[in-house]
């Protein structure tokens, strides 16, 4: 009876906090549903009638993101004005990329639009909160026209997979994905490259089963679950955008945004790897995460 205790704790700590966050998510599209009905609000969710909501959601997630993890964001002003695309590799569970929409929101009052897999839109009962988020599938054309109407777009073109599949490592798996990059080259406008330090100890993925790597190729449902939930050290850095160049092939600029983003190699001598080399252990290290949260001397 004790081992069997034991052990559904144990299986109840890896997996509460993830649960907690869908459980929060949910929560969030509810409280919006309830704000749409009391204020009889039907305007566009892209519009400013919702930013009163907005506000309250993402000052939610950063109270929350500065409890659990001492969520820092670094490199803000790296930002453009106008419309760019951020490019950001994708953790297990990207709870840091919902921190950052909050806090740059909340600072800058600046809505991002986050290109989501399939899968997202195929979740029951989210649909109002990916709308007034800004979540979409990210075609081609909605992305055109979003960045022609001044916003930011966002992609992680490892996605699903990458989350799945990398470790601790911090391997990129983003395959032959470059339509961002002709998204970019298309409108003209910059691409910004972004990482959070820690995001692979915080949240896990189980180690790569050819089974479940054929399981999701097949299906592309991600049915191997998340765990973990430790409050480690999250800081996430916007690096130096890189800016529109009409002589650039589409190649070349997803080999210079690799190389100046993730590609973890000591040889690459730019901004991006820089941070990464300072502050990213590699492989990525429970302890030493969990340290940089509780230790005030680790910066």
């Amino acid at each position: 009876v004790v081992i069997v205790s034991l052990t559904i704790s144990a299986i109840l700590v890896f997996f509460i906090v993830p649960l907690t966050i869908l459980f929060f998510i949910y929560l969030t599209n509810i409280l919006l549903l309830i704000y749409q009905k009391n204020g009889e609000v039907k305007a566009d969710p892209l519009s400013d009638v919702w930013d009163s909501a907005r506000k309250t959601i993402a000052s939610f997630w950063d109270i929350y993101a500065r409890i659990w993890h001492g969520y820092e964001l670094h490199g803000v002003e790296n930002l453009p004005e106008g419309p760019g695309i951020l490019v950001y590799y994708h953790g297990a569970i990207p709870i840091d990329y919902l921190y950052f929409l909050s806090r740059l929101f909340l600072w800058k009052k600046r809505l991002c639009l986050s290109v989501a897999d399939h899968f997202v839109f195929r979740l029951p009962g989210l649909k109002l909160l990916l709308e007034v988020t800004g979540i979409m599938l990210g075609t081609r054309e909605e992305c055109l026209i979003a960045l022609k109407n001044g916003h930011l777009v966002s992609i992680s073109p490892g996605g699903v997979r990458e989350a799945l599949f990398s470790d601790e490592s911090y391997r990129l798996m983003w395959g032959n994905r470059k339509g961002f990059a002709q998204v970019a080259l298309d409108a003209k406008v910059p691409i910004i490259p972004m990482y959070t330090q820690n995001v692979r100890e915080g949240y896990r993925m189980f180690k790569e089963r050819r089974f479940f790597r054929q399981l999701y190729e097949s299906t592309r449902l991600p049915f191997t679950p998340p765990y973990g939930g430790l409050p480690v050290k999250f800081r996430t850095y916007i690096g130096e955008p890189i800016p529109y160049d009409p002589n650039i092939t589409t190649e070349e600029l997803v080999e210079k945004v690799c190389k100046g983003n993730f590609l973890f190699s000591f040889q690459t001598k730019t901004a991006i790897q820089t941070l990464i080399s300072k502050h990213q252990t590699i492989p990525g290290s429970i302890w030493k995460a969990l340290l940089e949260r509780f230790d005030k001397r680790c910066k």
